[in-house]
């Protein structure tokens, strides 16, 4: 109990010691972050006044959006700070908010994009029906619920993770405030917030992804029982965009909290550079693909842009 100590600050190393990767990582965080806000900007500006895009898939995508620009407002900004200073502090009770808030946008995030896979899963198998199960009344409700389960898990998380007693040891070895390197701190036992949220990750990231993985087996067997390469080419376009983005974001974050970690990894000071890597490719490129995925592959998007910047022009 003597090494035990009440922590009122954060030392976040990030790349201490690399001053020209600092300003390289700055740079491109910096301009990825400028598409994200400018991307998923536009994603929910055109599905607000582009009446044709009054639906529910646009909806969810709108919801989406809006929850990578929350999402990467959270840490970003003072990420970037943080190269710019000598001094990479954050206050335990900021560094606290900052999981809560990352660890619920991520959350929500897989609860949305099985939400999403469901809207597909109707609209391409059962059409006739679509208007009405996923009805203004079905949809609100599943995305809210989506933002609910989100903040839920998370404060259970946050709560269990600042209870934990910290030692004299205040590094993380990362760029913000990430919850399994917050946890590594603690000079405790942390074998029952390890299964928390192994619970929590199987209730609400394996769950929607058993749901993705259904609703798109169901989706390929329909699209296959359509004679017409033509028709089997359209109907593949309008799931194909959410599918990459389920590759990507589920690949990247099932390999940040599913793989296994020894004792010595957990206690140790050195954390592998790929875990900081991945973080950064799951926390800023996944959010900058997500609108460049949509829009690219997206007739209804594109000719949503382009009817926004020609009104536009025309206003002028």
């Amino acid at each position: 109990m003597g090494n035990q100590t009440i922590l009122v600050e954060f030392f976040l190393k990030g790349l201490s010691g690399y001053p020209r990767l600092e300003l390289l990582f700055f740079v491109l965080i910096l301009i990825m972050y400028v598409v994200i806000l400018l991307g998923n900007g536009t994603l929910i500006l055109i599905s607000v006044l582009d009446s044709h895009l009054h639906t529910p898939m646009y909806f969810f995508l709108g919801n989406l959006s809006f929850l990578d620009i929350c999402y990467t407002t959270t840490s970003i900004p003072s990420t970037l700070v943080s190269f710019l200073l000598e001094r990479k502090t954050i206050s335990f009770t900021g560094c606290a908010v900052q999981v809560f808030l990352g660890f619920a946008m991520g959350t929500t995030e897989c609860v949305l994009l099985g939400m999403m896979a469901f809207d597909r899963y109707v609209a391409i198998c059962n059409p006739l029906r679509y208007s009405i199960i996923m009805s203004k009344d079905s949809c609100v409700p599943m995305a809210a619920g989506s933002w609910i389960i989100g903040v839920v898990n998370s404060a259970v998380q946050t709560v269990f993770v600042v209870q934990l007693p910290f030692c004299r040891n205040n590094v993380i070895n990362h760029f913000s405030c990430e919850i399994l390197a917050v946890m590594k701190l603690a000079c405790a036992d942390i074998s029952d917030n390890e299964f928390i949220m192994l619970v929590a990750t199987t209730l609400f990231t394996l769950t929607p992804l058993f749901l993705i993985i259904i609703s798109y087996a169901l989706i390929i067997v329909s699209i296959l029982k359509i004679r017409s390469s033509e028709g089997r080419s359209k109907v593949f376009s309008t799931y194909s965009a959410h599918l990459t983005v389920v590759i990507i974001f589920y690949g990247t974050i099932l390999f940040m909290y599913m793989k296994p970690k020894s004792k010595e990894i957990l206690n140790s000071d050195d954390v592998d550079a790929t875990d900081k890597l991945i973080s950064m490719f799951y926390g800023v490129v996944t959010p900058m693909m997500n609108p460049l995925i949509y829009s690219l592959r997206n007739k209804d998007v594109k000719e949503a842009v382009k009817h926004l910047l020609r009104r536009k022009v025309f206003d002028k």
